[in-house]
């Protein structure tokens, strides 16, 4: 390819609004165009990254046994109230959706479930038709409400979503295993290091799930790791910590003026007391997918943070909304303003309690009176016992909860996830939960089963992002060669020198011969201008062919990742430079035929 043929445009300035250093590399290197927010138009340069990108995750879908099919994105709304998800997708406003002239209403998929269930449910009837896993890659829909981070969070995107259906439990762990190894391989052959955590199986459901995310400070998600190899996500994550020391003494609890402390922190102060020996109790409003409707009370340490996630989970079903309570519901539950909270006396409320909290004695918490907090608080004594769960935030330093080590936190950014979805959305209605898409199968026996769905994505579109997070410069993207869009750029240092041009053409033509994807930079443009420009856009090989190629045969080859220059005689320029990149590709090439390290 030919840059002087190629609409190619680049910029000095960083763009204003880039919140990401591969968002503003990206557009400063002419690889998107940005139409809306959240709206892209994936320029030359990028939809050969993404191609390169879609391809090695085709190869390992291919390799796992998986097969490819394509599914649409307009889906009827029939379709998605059979799982219930219709309205939580309204609720949320995640989904964009609309009415075709006949008022049918239909909406854009941000997933595809709903309609890989139906396929089954049409295609399986025996255990002989199983195991089968199916996948696509294609756009998807989400109407977000703060896009962020050029291709981290958009409202149009590019996934793989795969889609396992097994007899049994024994058979989707077999399949979830054989979509875990196939991920490792694929982003492994995209240049990536990433890690696999635990992680909350949210909107999606069932029964575990698997994140693979790349260490980025950009990252919207905050992992939990130790070094025993624990990681999860911060919605996940459990750990151990310590209690501190308690007073055993028989005091009776009292109550104290305390005017204007409302907050852990003014608390501490006004009474010299460690936040760790207090309990504050946080209200919350739960509505729940049957409609009805409860208050809660969240008794936590006072140095500790609530999970809402854990919180929702451990409800005991379903929920469709959860929020911290109203101002004026905290005032008519506990008779007190906001800030004074307390679990002594509270009528027609929930109580649940982290376990944290168990092993406390005589602690602090809200006197449910404006200005006022009990001291000396026992459980059992002072209030009934509550149930104990792990509601809270595992954070940095806390014990990990699989050995004595200590958990260390890091942001990143997601690029796959795994879930085990059972038979969440393949199950046949019944009464008790008219939810389904009744995907079933006949076992040996003659008898219906319930097939058992695992669910797979890659955020494809994510992937360069990453690949540019993880190596880029001051200067510009440095790309893994195996999803790079090119893999060598020519530059002429002089275009009016017919000999440099020769030379260089001839370079350009044979390489291409042998497969090695050049591109020529014989664009009338200063040597400093095209040098500066093969360095933003992060060729990973860069050949200057200049004066000394005209006058001692000698052209210069540049690593753009490690800056190492090379002087190599022009005669071998085609051979050498060929070796270095298949040995360049080679380790993606091992990847790919050998994963047993996985």
């Amino acid at each position: 390819m030919k840059l002087s043929k190629y609409p190619i445009k680049t910029s000095k300035d960083d763009p204003k609004d880039a919140d990401m250093k591969s968002y503003r590399l990206m557009l400063r290197a002419g690889f998107l165009e940005q139409i809306a927010s959240g709206v892209f138009v994936y320029l030359p340069l990028m939809r050969r990254v993404l191609r390169k990108v879609e391809q090695i995750v085709r190869e390992e879908m291919d390799r796992a046994g998986a097969i490819e099919l394509s599914m649409p994105i307009l889906q009827p709304k029939e379709l998605w109230e059979q799982t219930g998800r219709w309205q939580d997708y309204m609720d949320s406003g995640t989904m964009f959706h609309m009415k075709d002239r006949k008022k049918a209403e239909m909406g854009l998929a941000p997933t595809h479930e709903e309609v890989i269930t139906f396929v089954a449910s049409r295609r399986v009837k025996s255990h002989r038709d199983l195991p089968v896993n199916f996948y696509q890659i294609g756009t998807k829909f989400r109407d977000e409400l703060r896009p962020r981070g050029g291709l981290v969070r958009t409202r149009e995107f590019i996934m793989k979503d795969a889609y396992s259906f097994d007899a049994d439990q024994k058979g989707l762990d077999a399949s979830y295993e054989k979509m875990r190894v196939a991920y490792m391989a694929a982003f492994t052959r995209c240049g990536l290091k990433f890690t696999m955590v635990e992680a909350d199986s949210g909107a999606i459901g069932g029964s575990a799930s698997h994140e693979f995310m790349v260490e980025s400070e950009a990252g919207e998600d905050t992992l939990l790791l130790c070094d025993c190899g624990y990681a999860a996500n911060l919605e996940k994550a459990t750990s151990r910590i310590e209690t501190p020391a308690q007073d055993d003494s028989k005091n009776l609890k009292h109550l104290e003026h305390t005017p204007n402390c409302r907050s852990v922190e003014e608390l501490s102060k006004l009474f010299n007391m460690p936040a760790a020996k207090m309990v504050k109790t946080i209200l919350y409003e739960a509505r729940y997918k049957d409609g009805k409707e409860e208050v809660i009370a969240v008794l936590m340490r006072g140095d500790l943070e609530i999970n809402e996630v854990k919180l929702a989970k451990s409800l005991g079903k379903p929920v469709a909304a959860l929020t911290i309570g109203r101002p004026e519901i905290v005032v008519e539950k506990t008779k007190a303003e906001v800030g004074f909270a307390g679990p002594i006396g509270l009528e027609d409320v929930r109580l649940i309690a982290d376990t944290s909290v168990e092993p406390l004695h005589n602690f602090l918490c809200g006197g449910n009176k404006t200005d006022y907090h009990w001291l000396d608080v026992n459980i059992g004594r002072d209030f009934p016992i509550p149930p104990f769960v792990d509601l809270r935030n595992a954070k940095e330093g806390d014990q990990c909860s699989r050995c004595d080590g200590k958990l260390r936190t890091i942001r990143g950014i997601e690029i796959g996830h795994l879930f085990k979805l059972g038979d969440k959305y393949s199950r046949r209605p019944t009464g008790g939960d008219p939810t389904g898409l009744s995907a079933v199968y006949l076992d040996e026996k003659g008898k219906e089963q319930n097939i058992l769905m695992g669910c797979y994505g890659i955020g494809i579109t994510r992937i360069p992002v990453c690949a540019l997070e993880q190596e880029s410069d001051d200067k510009g993207m440095i790309w893994p060669s195996s999803i790079s869009p090119y893999h060598l750029v020519i530059v002429v240092a002089d275009n009016g020198d017919q000999e440099q041009n020769f030379l260089a053409e001839k370079i350009y033509n044979e390489l291409s011969a042998k497969g090695v994807e050049v591109v020529l930079d014989d664009r009338e443009e200063r040597m400093g201008f095209k040098l500066n420009d093969a360095d933003l856009i992060g060729y990973p090989y860069q050949l200057i062919v200049g004066r000394r190629s005209k006058n001692s045969g000698i052209v210069e080859l540049k690593n753009r990742k490690t800056g190492e220059k090379e002087e190599i005689p022009a005669a071998e320029a085609v051979e050498k430079i060929s070796a270095i990149i298949q040995e360049a590709l080679k380790v993606m090439t091992e990847v790919k035929n050998n994963k047993s390290r996985f």
